[in-house]
């Protein structure tokens, strides 16, 4: 899953070497690398391959989620080059945001917040899939005349939301956004997510739910059960030579764990024929992609053809940018308090999420199917691996990029039979869904206000979407491009939900206590140590110096010498300028 968590982290204010210190709450000190720490190149590795291990189970799953809706058919080598273009992607998109971006030791991937508009729009009856006759076989060509056209469009809805999210961060409006949104328009939002996939997660285990319940069994031992224990191992220390260490092999590898076990499990079965002739569990079945597909391929923008851009398209898309962004703010904080760095400050926020706009247009170029968003099990592998240099996720972005231009590779994970994804897809979207539930601990819920809007809000974020989709012919404007905007936002889930939900908590009255936007507000306040008295770890490299000796700058939003009043205190001047009265200031 792409793994988005909600963080408490508490704003401190007062004297600001304190705050440094308080927020840093001494996790500094049992960080082995820090931040703008570069361990030997070979440790680099070491270390970037485990991040790259830890955010694999994510990124593979979501292709397998797509490709049907796509209709891609199984045996297509697409599916493979799919893969490859997620990794390829991901390294490029890592690298920009650790290097130019928030600048904290954050992994970028594919995100399941996108999946459900992606799904709305590939419901549109000219988006449906062609009836096959089952004997009949298509080729290469003829597949891709079929499926092409759904991935162009996928690519400029992602390409128009992204452009948004990009001005988003450019102007630093994600203050104004986060004051508006709430508890309780982020929890139906985030939750149906997960709670309208189950169709998809029920279809892949239903091949064979023998091997699914062996895999949800698998994934509960790993991620729950075994957990806390670690796993004994030889390391050397400097200090004191070679001792005996533990790794947490469990708490950061449950997935990748579940897929081996079981696919191993599966070869077994296959191999002595325990699967009938074209059972879903069998091995064999997708075999020819791996032997069809290239050993080196590089993805390229453009490689499925020109993105085409439809605007019903885009503004569904936009529901899944707008929750991205918000809990990738939750993500930096997260991060940061990790790693034992200072809260990011403003302008390394509003840069963070101007480089994911940037990033979600490159995925949209390159044919991805998904934008990319922060990956939370990174950040929680910093956490227990006591490792937050920027420099091994740089080498992990390499290691991401290098894999996405293998062909086999990516292919080999085509082959992972139908009802393990079936299982592992129970069990992720299971957690998105709680994961979305888990911020009802800012709200009140004792209250009848609060848990009216709570299920109001997620019942008819199910029932809406599920209705339209069965009967898209009752939207008729007399406009076929309305009428399309219509039927996509309306069978998003997730836009349903929250826009409901954000809409019933911003006018039924209640105080700021039972709403939760006391908490709430502690939590996302975009506040930290100013760069005076605090670290350069969030500078941009090579052109701070020049960006903080040109005035100019200071009023960009995403530059290190940014000043959030100096635009409003100059439209005072001027106006009071204008009107020749004294003028006035506003200290924000």
């Amino acid at each position: 899953m792409d793994g988005k968590h909600q963080y408490n982290i508490d704003i401190i204010e007062g004297n600001e070497e304190a705050d440094c210190d308080v927020r840093n709450n001494g996790l500094s000190k049992e960080i082995d690398y820090k931040i703008d720490d570069v361990p030997p190149w070979y440790v680099c590795f070491i270390l970037s391959f485990q991040h790259y291990l830890t955010m694999l189970g994510g990124t593979v799953s979501y292709p397998y989620i797509i490709a049907p809706h796509l209709c891609i058919p199984d045996d297509d080598p697409s599916r493979g080059y799919l893969i490859s273009s997620t990794f390829f992607v991901s390294g490029i998109c890592t690298f920009l945001q650790t290097t130019f971006g928030v600048r904290l030791p954050i992994v970028q991937g594919s995100c399941f917040t996108f999946i459900v508009p992606i799904l709305a729009i590939l419901h549109l009856p000219q988006w449906e899939c062609p009836k096959v006759s089952p004997n009949a076989t298509l080729s290469m060509e003829e597949a891709a005349e079929i499926w092409m056209p759904r991935m162009r469009e996928i690519q400029g809805a992602i390409i128009g939301a992204a452009v948004v999210e990009t001005v988003i961060g450019l102007t630093g409006m994600i203050g104004f956004l986060l004051n508006w949104i709430t508890p309780l328009a982020i929890v139906p939002t985030i939750s149906l997510v997960g709670l309208s996939l189950f169709a998809e997660a029920a279809h892949s285990a239903s091949g064979h739910w023998g091997i699914s319940l062996f895999t949800m069994l698998l994934m509960i031992l790993f991620s729950q059960c075994l957990r806390d224990i670690a796993v004994p191992h030889p390391k050397y220390s400097s200090k004191s030579g070679w001792i005996v260490g533990r790794f947490p092999v469990f708490k950061l590898f449950p997935v990748l764990l579940t897929i081996l076990v079981s696919w191993a499990l599966c070869i077994l079965l296959t191999s002595i024929d325990v699967f009938e002739s074209g059972n879903p569990a069998r091995t064999d079945i997708r075999i020819s992609v791996l032997v069809n597909s290239p050993w080196f391929r590089i993805p390229y923008p453009g490689q499925w053809g020109v993105p085409s851009f439809t605007s019903g398209a885009i503004l569904g898309m936009l529901a899944g940018t707008l929750a991205s962004i918000i809990e990738s703010v939750g993500d930096y904080y997260a991060c940061a308090r990790l790693s034992g760095a200072d809260a990011p400050p403003k302008h390394a926020i509003n840069r963070g999420i101007f480089i994911e706009g940037i990033s979600c247009v490159i995925a949209g170029l390159f044919g991805t199917a998904s934008a990319v968003t922060s990956f939370s099990e990174n950040i929680g592998a910093i956490g227990i691996t006591k490792v937050a240099s920027r420099r091994v996720i740089q080498y992990g972005a390499l290691l991401m990029i290098m894999f996405g231009m293998l062909g086999k590779f990516g292919a080999a994970f085509v082959t992972i039979p139908e009802p393990i994804i079936g299982g592992i897809f129970c069990v992720m979207f299971s957690m998105i869904t709680a994961v979305g539930l888990s911020t009802l601990h800012f709200v009140d819920l004792n209250s009848s206000r609060n848990l009216f809007v709570l299920g109001f809000s997620l019942f008819m974020g199910m029932c809406v979407p599920k209705w339209i989709q069965a009967n898209p012919e009752v939207i008729r404007t007399g406009h076929e491009l309305t009428d399309q905007i219509f039927i996509i936002l309306l069978s998003t889930n997730m836009l349903v939900g929250g826009f409901i939900g954000f809409t019933l908590d911003n006018l039924i009255p209640g105080t700021d206590k039972e709403r939760g936007l006391l908490k709430w507000r502690t939590q996302v306040t975009i506040s930290a140590c100013s760069p005076k008295s605090c670290s350069n770890s969030y500078d941009v490299p090579l052109i701070t110096n020049f960006l903080r000796e040109k005035n100019i700058f200071r009023y960009l939003p995403i530059s290190p010498s940014y000043e959030e009043g100096r635009i409003w205190n100059s439209f005072l001047r001027w106006k009071n300028n204008v009107r020749n009265e004294e003028p006035n200031t506003i200290v924000i």
